[in-house]
Parts: C-alpha cells; sequence; structure tokens
C-alpha cells in the first residue's frame, strides 16, 4: 500500500524521545561482540522447578515444528531460505530445552547448542538480534539450573551473549521486548559470578524496577493491550520470582512485584474465555505462550492466586487498559473499550476499537479473527483490519490506520466509555478524519438469554456494515425474522437484525500462528445511521 506524508506524520510523531536516540544509537558503527571466557557459574541454592512447558519442536536433531511449519534442516543451516522471520526467531530461542518431555531429547539437545556455538560466529545473523538473544539466554539458564551439565565452551558462549545483549538494548522499542532484554540479563548475571556478571544483573534490574511499574496499567494488564503478550509477561516476572528464590540477593527485589502479579493474573483470567483459551485482541493467538491453566499453577506455586472477578472489576476503572468483561448465565461477553495500545508502542495494535468477543458456556460463538504471521505482507494486513473484527467498518476505511506489519497511523480514540455490571458503551473517533467526521457509539447489554448490541454512526454514513464473525464449526441460516447460528444441525442461538440488512461472508480465521481456518460472518448493512442486533439462545 502507499503511505502518505500524513500517515508518516501520524505514525512518528509519538515516538519518545528514547525511541528516536535509539533508532540512531542502532545504526551507529561499533565494534563488533568480544568473547567473554572464564567466567564460573554461582553456587545455586536449589534447582529450577518445572513452570511453564511449552510443546514439544524437536521433532529429530535437525526437524523443527515451529509455528505449525514443519522444515528439516541442513547442518550449519540456521538462516533457511523462504522461512519468515519469525520462525528464525523461534529457531535460535531454544524453547524445546525446556518444553514438554526435553529429557528424552537431551542427546540432541547437547548436539543443537554445540552446533549453534560453532555455526553461528558471534555478533552474525538472525540468532544474535537482541530478542532472540534474550530469550535464548533465559533458556540456556533454566536449562543449566535444571541441572544439565554445562560444557565450557557452552558458558563462554552465554558469557558473550550476555555481554553483546547489555549493549544492544532494545530501548528504540521499548515494551515487551526491553522486558526480554532486562530479564535475559538477570538470568545471566544471577547465573555467573563476578563484576561483570553483577553489572549485568544490575542493569537489569534497574531497567524492570523502572519498567514494570510503567507498563503494567492500574488493572493490571500490560501496555501493549494484547492477552498473548501478556501471558508472555506474566511468566517472565513469575520467572524471574523464582530466580530470586535460587538467588537470595535478588529476592527482596523481586518480591516487590507481588501486588503487581496479583493484578497481571487477575486480568488475564478476565481476558480468558470460559473455555480456558485466552481473548483474541491485538496480537493475539493460541501456542506462542504458556497455556492460562498453567500459567495459574505456576502462580499459585508462588503464593499468587489470580481472580477474574477481581479483575474485571478492575477494569472498570480510570486509568486502566479499556477492556471489560460482562456475564450472565452462561453467557460471557470480553469487549475493547481501550486504545490499540500505547501510542509510543502501537505494534501489535488492531483496528479493533469497540469490538468484542462472545462465548455460551465453553462454546465460542463470536470470534475476531486472530494472527497468522508476522511481516508486511496482505494477511498480515487484512489480520489487522477493521473487517476482520467484530465491529462496524465504514466501507473499506480503517478505524486505525494501520499498515506495515506493525505501523499504525492515525489512532481511534475512545472518547466517552461507561460500564455497568450488565451493560457496556463507547463511543470513538477512529472515523472523524473521513468527509462527514461520523463517530461510531455501541452499547452492549447482556442478560441471562439476550445479548443486545446497538450501533450508532453519527453522522450517518452509507457504507456502515457490522460484522460478527462465528468461531469455526458454526454456521449461519437465514430466516424469515432472523439468523440461526447452527453447530451439526443444532441452534446455539438465533440473531435478529433491525435496521440494518443482514448477509452472510466467509473468511479466515487463525487460532494460532501457521494456521487458517475457514469460518463464516453475519455482515449487517445499516439502513439508517442507527442498527440493533439481538442475540437469544
Amino acid at each position: 500500500m502507499s503511505v502518505s506524508i500524513s500517515t508518516y506524520w501520524h505514525t512518528v510523531r509519538h515516538l519518545k524521545p528514547i525511541q528516536i536516540w535509539g533508532q540512531i544509537w542502532n545504526r551507529m558503527p561499533r565494534p563488533g561482540p568480544g568473547r567473554v571466557s572464564g567466567m564460573v557459574p554461582r553456587s545455586m541454592v536449589g534447582t529450577w522447578k518445572s513452570s511453564v512447558f511449552k510443546k514439544a519442536e524437536l521433532k529429530g536433531l535437525r526437524t523443527f515444528r515451529l509455528l505449525n511449519q514443519k522444515r528439516i534442516l541442513k547442518r550449519g543451516e540456521w538462516e533457511p531460505t523462504g522461512a519468515a522471520r519469525l520462525w528464525k526467531y523461534h529457531l535460535h530461542y531454544f524453547d524445546d530445552l525446556n518444553a514438554k518431555g526435553a529429557e528424552r531429547r537431551r542427546r540432541w539437545h547437547r548436539e543443537l547448542i554445540t552446533s549453534w556455538i560453532q555455526e553461528n560466529p558471534p555478533g552474525q545473523g538472525t540468532g544474535w538480534e537482541p530478542y532472540p538473544t534474550s530469550r535464548r539466554i533465559v533458556n540456556w539458564v533454566k536449562y543449566y539450573y535444571r541441572g544439565q551439565r554445562a560444557e565450557t565452551e557452552w558458558l563462554d558462549s552465554l558469557a558473550t551473549q550476555a555481554d553483546w545483549l547489555s549493549r544492544r538494548l532494545e530501548w528504540h522499542l521499548l515494551g515487551n521486548h526491553l522486558l526480554a532484554n532486562a530479564k535475559a540479563l538477570v538470568f545471566a548475571g544471577s547465573y555467573f559470578e563476578g563484576t561483570k556478571a553483577r553489572s549485568w544483573q544490575e542493569k537489569g534490574m534497574r531497567i524492570l524496577e523502572e519498567q514494570i511499574p510503567e507498563q503494567i496499567l492500574p488493572d493490571g494488564g500490560h501496555e501493549e493491550r494484547s492477552p498473548m503478550y501478556q501471558a508472555l509477561i506474566l511468566e517472565d516476572v513469575l520467572d524471574l520470582m523464582q530466580l530470586g528464590r535460587l538467588c537470595p540477593d535478588l529476592r527482596a527485589r523481586t518480591d516487590r512485584w507481588r501486588g503487581i502479579v496479583v493484578k497481571m493474573a487477575d486480568w488475564l483470567l478476565a481476558m480468558t474465555h470460559p473455555d480456558g483459551g485466552i481473548s483474541f485482541f491485538n496480537d493475539t493467538a493460541e501456542g506462542m505462550a504458556g497455556r492460562v491453566s498453567d500459567l495459574t499453577r505456576y502462580a499459585a506455586g508462588m503464593g499468587i492466586r489470580g481472580d477474574k472477578r477481581r479483575g474485571a472489576k478492575a477494569m472498570q476503572k480510570a486509568g486502566g487498559s479499556g477492556y471489560f468483561r460482562l456475564e450472565a448465565g452462561p453467557a460471557t461477553v470480553i469487549g475493547d473499550l481501550a486504545p490499540l495500545g500505547p501510542d509510543h508502542l502501537p505494534a501489535h495494535g488492531h483496528a479493533d476499537t469497540l469490538s468484542f468477543e462472545f462465548s455460551l458456556g465453553k462454546k465460542r460463538v463470536f470470534v475476531n479473527g486472530g494472527v497468522s504471521e508476522y511481516g508486511k505482507g496482505n494477511r498480515r494486513q487484512k489480520e489487522r483490519e477493521t473487517r476482520s473484527h467484530n465491529t462496524v467498518a465504514l466501507g473499506l476505511v480503517n478505524s486505525s490506520e494501520v499498515w506495515g506489519g506493525f505501523r499504525v497511523g492515525r489512532r481511534a480514540r475512545v472518547v466517552e466509555r461507561r460500564v455497568s455490571c450488565t451493560s457496556a458503551e463507547g463511543i470513538h473517533s477512529g472515523y472523524e478524519h473521513l468527509a462527514g467526521k461520523s463517530r461510531h457509539r455501541r452499547r452492549w447489554t447482556l442478560k441471562k438469554n439476550v445479548l443486545m448490541i446497538q450501533d450508532w454512526v453519527t453522522p450517518p454514513h452509507a457504507q456502515a456494515v457490522a460484522r460478527f464473525w462465528l468461531a469455526p464449526g458454526l454456521r449461519l441460516k437465514p430466516g424469515k425474522d432472523s439468523w440461526k447460528i447452527l453447530e451439526k444441525g443444532n441452534q446455539v442461538a438465533s440473531v435478529k437484525i433491525v435496521g440494518g440488512i443482514g448477509q452472510e461472508e466467509a473468511g479466515l480465521y487463525a487460532p494460532e500462528f501457521g494456521i487458517l481456518r475457514k469460518h463464516k460472518c453475519l455482515s449487517a448493512a445499516f439502513q439508517s445511521g442507527k442498527q440493533k442486533t439481538v442475540v437469544e439462545w
């Protein structure tokens, strides 16, 4: 897509000075990494307890299944041709060291670590970028803390990676990337003895002590407003708290985050459907972070117990993330009255303002489209656009100007919001730059057996369409006065549109990266400036 000067301006004008300086700093020529050797591990107090185990990724010595894509790599092939950048990132994370059944793959792991060190010269290639370096450092340290013997060559590489990372922190991005960088420095600095190690640990802790309270909002949600990244960061902080138990000099500092972690767990549970899976707002898909049940167990082991009702109540207060949760009988509504992310970091935001997801018992009924890939392609753009979410679009225009894979120009602002136990309402300004300066207002009202969604577009717009995307496996059947939602011939719910014209559409749903499934949509074209959609069961 062509990008106007106006779009560029609305994209860059929100950057913080530290991000601009970080961009300049990253482009300045600097010496490559110097090799660090001879560092000695500290004596450990206990061993690392299994926490959130992910699915096994290694199917053979050089056979990887990452992001639901399987590749058999040749020896020395750490930059596989045709692989997406995110796939390469995961290749260099070494998550499999701590995945389910890792003990059965110990020989493969040991060969791969040696291979990686020999075939990835310091500072060269994807594996030495700050984020994959951060993830790998943590995985290697956990692997050693779980009792695996580390060769001298491995320890020298780990120290070299930590020293390199300490001079390549992602201040130009901030957000979850900077937290991952800081966590890695703390892990490496806590693993080794010596002055250099203490400097890594202290640098990482200073960043975390500043950034965790800043990035975690009053209701416990992370500022990037993605349930998937919330789960990743919750695991990160729990890992740091567990590290504090192995390193007594850290414990008092990591325990200070206990109150924040309680709020984070509450928020994640409030954004979770009754089927146990997270809701799909902004960049969110299953399989990237630990399951909510695993994270809940991990937190309980730290003496932290989340509560979805407490989280839903916290969301209603001013200054929070902007999401809400309504429950009545078997019905659950999770809705979006939020900014698409912090203005300085909208990379994982979607044009989904005033969207929502809806479940009946453990069955999802209305779902947002999810995420199947990163990058700058058409699929990524489509998954971020307004029409892939359960909200109102004005023709082909997105409520927020998403572009370039991770960029956003103009942003929808929720200018009014109200939430009670049975209803929620909001107005956003994302279409005000268009002729007519229309605003979208939506009100949800939930009762025991009915959900009513009222939409207003003021002034009216000729191309206003509300969309309601069904979970895969559900289909639509038109009737005289309403549409039936069916599963295997059985009626799940009925939908009546008042003031609009219903039509069936088809699309693709991405429950995980690398997976696309067909699903149906009931679109409702406005006949005037207002429309009501009534869902009954």
